[in-house]
Parts: structure tokens; C-alpha cells; sequence
């Protein structure tokens, strides 16, 4: 049996680089194995949300898996907070994981900073529920960004550490999937940063729920330079919002970024962007007006989530039980 876990935080709009980097590779990933596609809702709690905002946020992801290409019948879709065992066994693993790994997440430094004394627990404990979630599915795959890639080992080692400190081996050990640096998507201001739903301009980005007139809009106003097209990708390495672009077209397109030079070497840049907008209004407008009609039913996306979650847990309920009997936890 193989079987994947991953999920989205419900903040903010998911955008472009959500898809390109993860969704459209689950897409594919639900037709390969038995798939479960979480809103981690309780990993949002980790900096201060605004309850009226999450909610939303949280049918929002759930729409927007459904909305790409995601079938909520074939797969488990459903919101982490629907499933009590997350935060049991997450409390669980939690004491047998050493601080000293916990330290060196890197993730905990980026996002405490200077404020590191302020922040919450669960901020800190984020690995350990991350690992948490996997595990409580015995997920033996996790479609991740490089960025992620670090939890996945620290799921590793805590696997590794309950088997040998119980003596029982109730966890496999998970396999990252890495997609690479070609679904990488940058802002649409700023070609060496990332897209990001908490960036201020929403020009940074194409939310998955922009319309079509907004689509075209934000492609256009993409930062570029004045410079025609490059004749190689070599010659491209430091125009980084023209070599954000060449990898979106390349993305949408099915294209490889060579091939995508090749087609507009020497051209001006106008005519690509225009080609680009027609290309990204194509892709991600129906994607769009699919997520917006499922919004406006917010009882059906309610329904999807609780049949989610019911069968998430029918899965997770023995798994946690395993692990209350080699504990030494009385189950009654």
C-alpha cells in the first residue's frame, strides 16, 4: 500500500505558485495512490487568525482542491481540526522528540525572528504536529516543496525513535517527494522573491480566485526590463522577473524553459506578456469561476469536509490506538 499525505494552511488566497508548485502535482498524484489532501487549520493557529477569516479560508482550500482537478470521492479531502487525533498524537510524539531537534528548524527562527521570546508553543511545536499528521496515516509519501523538506526528515527520526524506544514499529518511514525548482514561482514584482500570499501587493501574485479581467490585468503589470527577449536561458540568469515568466509559460504550457526561449528569442517583450496573459486566463479563469460557484454553497463544501474527515479518521482512530498499546496507555 502507498498512500500520500499533504496539505495547505487556510491563509489568505492560494495562488499561482500554490497550484504550479503543489496542487497540479497532486492532480496527478490521485490517479498513482491512495491520497489524502488536508487544510491544516491547526497549523494556521500558530500565529494570531482571525476566526471569521480562517473559516472561510478553510472552505476556500477545500474549493480550490476541488476546483483543480482534485476529486473529493476518489480522495479524502477534509480540515485537520475535524480529526481529534491530530492533536493526540501529535501531544504524544511530542515527548519522546529531543529539543535539540527542534532547534534546528529552521523554519521556527524565519518565522519568530527577533520576536523569538514572544512567541507561542505551537509555534515551536509545529514539526512535531507536521510529523504528527503523516504519521497518523502511515503515509508512505509527502509531495513537498524543498522548503518542507526538513519536517519530513524530522518525521523520519521521530518514526525511528518511537520504534526503538517502544520496540515496535507502528510508523513507516515517509519519502518526501520533491517536484524541484521548476514549479518554483516568483512574484510578479520582485523576480527573486517568492510568491507569496502574505505579500502585501496583491500585483505580486495571481490568486486562484482573480477573474479573468484580473488575471490579464496583473500578467500585464508584471514587473519586467527593456530588453527583448534572451536568445538562451543562459543569458537570462540575471533578469530574474523575465526568467519568472519564461518558467510560468513553461509551466501552463507544458513547455521546458528552452523551449520556451527558443519560441521568443530576439522578440520584444510585449508580445510575449501578451501571449502569456491570453495563456494564464486560459489556464486558471475556469479553475476560478469553479472555485467561486463552489463558494457560493458553503453547506456543500460543510458536507465534503465532514465525509472527509469521517473517513480520515477511520483511518487514524486504529492508528493512534497502536500507538496508546505500545505506550502502555489504557484504551477503554
Amino acid at each position: 500500500m502507498t498512500r500520500i499525505f499533504s496539505g495547505i494552511q487556510p491563509t489568505h488566497h492560494l495562488h499561482l505558485g500554490n497550484y504550479l508548485g503543489a496542487i497540479r502535482n497532486w492532480v496527478g498524484l490521485q490517479h498513482q495512490y491512495e491520497s489524502i489532501f488536508c487544510i491544516v487549520d491547526l497549523h494556521a493557529l500558530t500565529v494570531p487568525q482571525d476566526p471569521a477569516a480562517l473559516l472561510r479560508a478553510t472552505r476556500e482550500v477545500a474549493a480550490t482542491y476541488i476546483a483543480c482537478g482534485i476529486d473529493p470521492v476518489k480522495n479524502i479531502i477534509f480540515h485537520q481540526s475535524g480529526v481529534q487525533e491530530h492533536a493526540m498524537l501529535a501531544w504524544l510524539l511530542g515527548t519522546i522528540t529531543p529539543l535539540g531537534w527542534l532547534n534546528r528548524m529552521t523554519q521556527f527562527k524565519e518565522k519568530a525572528g527577533k520576536a523569538r521570546d514572544n512567541a507561542g508553543l505551537g509555534l515551536y511545536s509545529y514539526p512535531v504536529l507536521m510529523a504528527a499528521d503523516i504519521l497518523l496515516y502511515k503515509a508512505t509519501h509527502v509531495p513537498v516543496g524543498e522548503d518542507q523538506k526538513q519536517h519530513i526528515e524530522l518525521a523520519r527520526d521521530i518514526a525511528g525513535a518511537f520504534a526503538r524506544q517502544f520496540g515496535k514499529e507502528v510508523f513507516p518511514l515517509p519519502e518526501p517527494q520533491i517536484f524541484g525548482a521548476a514549479t518554483r514561482v516568483m512574484s510578479l514584482r520582485d523576480g527573486q522573491k517568492k510568491m507569496s500570499k502574505s505579500d502585501e501587493s496583491d500585483y505580486s501574485r495571481i490568486n486562484l480566485t482573480d477573474d479573468a479581467e484580473t488575471i490579464a490585468l496583473k500578467v500585464r503589470k508584471a514587473k519586467t526590463d527593456p530588453e527583448p527577449m534572451p536568445e538562451t536561458v543562459e543569458a537570462m540568469a540575471e533578469r530574474y522577473e523575465v526568467a519568472n515568466l519564461v518558467g510560468i509559460y513553461g509551466a501552463l504550457s507544458d513547455m521546458t524553459r528552452e523551449q520556451v526561449v527558443a519560441r521568443y528569442a530576439g522578440q520584444q517583450l510585449s508580445g510575449f506578456k501578451k501571449d502569456l496573459t491570453d495563456l494564464c486566463v486560459e489556464k486558471i479563469a475556469p479553475i476560478s469561476a469553479e472555485l467561486n460557484r463552489l463558494m457560493a454553497a458553503p453547506g456543500d463544501i460543510d458536507a465534503i469536509l465532514k465525509k472527509g474527515a469521517d473517513r480520515a479518521s477511520a483511518i487514524a482512530k486504529p492508528v493512534l490506538a497502536e500507538t496508546y498499546d505500545a505506550m502502555g496507555l489504557l484504551r477503554v
